[in-house]
């Protein structure tokens, strides 16, 4: 068996995040969740498909209002 390394979120301060931030990780996560969806959809695994869709709204509505506090 193989010890799992324990993570902790959100990380501590001693890891540099160097992600760009909560709208682009929503951003990236956007994009990576609608290819595995359509991957999904190709081995007609409908409901993961479906599943991925939705994870891809909540992304996608993430950056939204994000924008949109950063232009008020």
């Amino acid at each position: 068996m193989v010890a799992r390394e324990r993570r902790t979120f959100p990380p501590p301060a001693a890891e540099p995040v160097g992600d760009g931030g909560p709208a682009e990780a929503a951003s990236f996560v956007a994009e990576a969740v609608a290819e595995l969806a359509v991957m999904a959809r190709r081995h007609r695994l409908e409901t993961l498909g479906f599943l991925l869709d939705m994870a891809q709204l909540e992304a996608k509505e993430q950056v939204r209002s994000r924008l949109l506090r950063s232009t008020q």
